[in-house]
Formats: structure tokens, sequence, C-alpha cells
């Protein structure tokens, strides 16, 4: 009878340019400790791109990759087989459409590898068609952007989602959290404290951990009431609650919502509702194509010219210069990148 030999785990990680270093670093290091409290390699990882070639971050750091798409494709069916593939992605992902990749990852999952992204690359798996009618997490401020784009997705701002084979991760430390959930699946809780201490960390987070700091800490705000009220604010953006709606559901005046928010906000609740909502509109304009017109509509205005006028107010600038903007600063990203090998594994 032959022996079985030690459990492994081959991933690949695709990167995809302008990829966010900390969450695939995370990722990367958390198995590479793994590994050493196991004694031996159980996770072995290559990294690949489109062409080949290296791909730069969002930091402006280039890692050599090891293979390529097609070198991938081929792997599918020989004995570089891959079980996993997380695709890496970062800032400007809505410019990124490649039906080769979109390709590669439904034909990966349905010969049962597991597919996974970290930080914004729900956006390629969903391009892709592998999470219509999933849960996937993805990072909080690209969150607007992803409900409006992949409405058949059942998007959360969770630090990670695992549904049907399917890893998705919110990015920053939420990779070490996704891999740390792989490892207990692999070799149980005791390799994961191990590894967590190794890393300084505490615990394994959640999935369903906020991403963001309670309202209470973000604001700085101590009255409930007005949480309250804030937090009724932002799940209304797309058709906004008057405000007497709002006394009603905070079981307050009118008068005394004005009072408490001039009090502890600063401001009247009209214009802290309208700049939340403003808000989600800036990062919609950034983060997605949808048509100004479109954008008015999902954070609740009646027509464009309005809100137009409202942002212009807000931020010096309108809609469409946002835009024009926002792809300036990419463009002078793509700087000459600062080039790293990817070294031994």
């Amino acid at each position: 009878m032959s022996k079985i030999g030690p459990k492994k785990r081959s991933i690949v990680f695709f990167l995809v340019p302008q990829f966010t270093m900390l969450p695939f670093m995370g990722a990367v290091e958390t198995l590479r400790i793994a590994n050493r409290m196991l004694g031996y390699d159980a996770y072995e990882w290559r990294l690949a791109s489109a062409d080949g070639l290296k791909v730069q971050s969002s930091a402006g750091i280039s890692l050599d990759v090891d293979t390529s798409l097609a070198d991938e494709r081929r792997n599918l069916s020989g004995d570089k087989r891959s079980n996993m593939v997380i695709v890496c992605s970062g800032i400007d992902i809505e410019q990124y459409h490649n039906k080769s990749v979109n390709a590669w990852l439904r034909e990966a999952y349905n010969r049962g590898i597991s597919v996974g992204s970290l930080c914004t690359a729900a956006h390629i798996l969903a391009q892709a068609g592998l999470l219509n009618g999933k849960r996937c997490a993805i990072h909080w401020e690209n969150l607007p952007g992803f409900s409006e784009n992949f409405p058949q997705v059942e998007v959360y701002a969770d630090l990670y989602e695992v549904d049907s084979n399917i890893y998705t991760c919110a990015g920053g430390t939420a990779s070490l959290d996704m891999m740390l959930n792989l490892i207990g699946q692999d070799f149980g809780d005791n390799l994961v404290n191990r590894v967590c201490e190794q890393q300084l960390t505490d615990r394994v987070r959640n999935p369903r951990d906020r991403q963001r700091l309670p309202l209470r800490a973000r604001l700085g705000v101590q009255n409930g009431k007005v949480l309250s009220i804030i937090e009724l604010m932002e799940s209304n953006l797309s058709e906004p609650l008057s405000l007497l709606d709002i006394a009603d559901g905070a079981d307050l005046s009118r008068r005394q919502v004005e009072r408490l928010f001039r009090q502890e906000m600063g401001r009247s609740p009209a214009r802290y509702y309208l700049e939340i909502r403003l808000d989600r509109a800036r990062h919609l304009l950034v983060q997605s194509a949808m048509p100004v017109v479109e954008v008015a509509v999902a954070c609740g205005f009646v027509s464009a010219s309005h809100f137009s006028k409202c942002y212009r107010e807000i931020y010096n600038r309108s809609p469409q210069q946002e835009r024009a903007e926002r792809k300036i600063v990419v463009s002078s990203l793509r700087k000459e990148p600062i080039a790293f090998m990817s070294g031994p594994h």
C-alpha cells in the first residue's frame, strides 16, 4: 500500500496592473509562516500575469512573475495544475477588461479549482460571471460602484466571504483573515493559532466583523439618537427620507432632531444628509463609468442639474471635473516602476 504524502495546496496569484501590495503580501506571508510552522511547503505558489511580464503595483513597486495567462491555461490540463487561483487587483479596476482572463477563471472554476480575489478583484470575478447569486466581499469604498455595476451579486462590506468554493476578500489586512480561514480548513485551529502568534495577531476576525470603525468612533459622536439617525440616513441614500420620517423613526420631534444635529454635528440634519449622499456620488464617479445622470439618481437627486449644483458647492468642482481629475491621477501613478524579483517561494 502506498503511503499518502503530506497535504499540499498549489496557488496561482494572478496580478492585475495597479494591484494593492498590502493584501497580496499579507496573503503570501501568512502562507509562508504556515509552511515554516509545519516544517514543509504545504502551500506552494507562483505569480502570473496576462502576458507573463512584470506587473506594477499601485505603490509603484513592480514584481516579476513566473507564468503567463497562456501558460496557466495549458497548466489546467497538466501536472502543474493548481488547486486555487487568487486574483489580486487594486485601483482603477473598472478600466480592466480581459475576456481571456474571464474565460480562464470560468474554466478553472468549472474544473473544481477554487477561485478567489483580493481587494477590488471581485470586479473581475463578477465580470467572469462567477459571482451571480453568490455572496462576496469588497472594500467599503468600492461597494457603491460595485453594487451598481453588478446588481445580481450579493455584495457585502464584510472582511471576506466563502461561497461555493469562491473566496473574496475586502483587501487590506483582511487577506490575513481569509488565509487563516483557509489554513484552518486544511490543518485546524492549532496551526492557525501558531501563525497568529508569529504575525502578532491576537485572533482571526470573523468574516462579518465590520470593515470600518463604528460610527461612534469614526464621527466622535456619543449621542445614541444621533447615531441611529445617521445609520438611517446611510441606509436610505437613493430614496432620501423626509426630515419628518427621520424624526418619526427616531421617536423624536422634528425640532428635537434639528437641535441635536446642530449640537452634535455642527450643521442641520438636511445638510448632513446631503453631504453623505454626495460622498457616495463621489465614490461612484471615480469608481464606475456610470453616466452622471445615473449617479445623480442613485444618490437621490431629482435632476442632473441640481446634483451638479450641490456637488460644486461641496467639492468646488463639477461631477465631470471630478471624473476627469481622477483619470489624471490614475495616469500619473503609472510612473517608472521599482522592480523587484518575485524570488524563491
